[in-house]
């Protein structure tokens, strides 16, 4: 089979990586982080948070999208976070 074709193993929930990417005294951001604490914990996947008022590039790249959830750094979602669709691109 081409290698183009080949698929890459799935990873494990546990290999993955969630990002938020919100900013203070947001509430859609807070709303994004009870989703994501909630099916990160029940999965065993680590997940980080990150303030665009403290990173210039990310300000500039998602301002208007926020929050923002990135998987394994590609963008997930933004403004709100399905559970569901969540605990699916996480293979769980």
């Amino acid at each position: 089979m081409s290698p183009l074709l080949r698929r890459s193993p799935r990873k494990k929930p546990s290999e993955r990586t969630v990002t938020l990417i919100g900013k203070p005294d947001c509430h859609l951001c807070e709303d994004a982080e009870a989703v994501i604490e909630k099916v990160c914990g029940e999965l065993g996947t680590p997940w980080e948070k990150k303030d665009i008022t403290q990173d210039e590039e990310l300000h500039r790249k998602y301002w208007e999208q926020i929050p923002v959830v990135l998987v394994d750094g590609a963008q997930h979602d933004f403004w709100r976070v399905d559970p569901k669709r969540l605990r699916a691109a996480l293979g769980g």
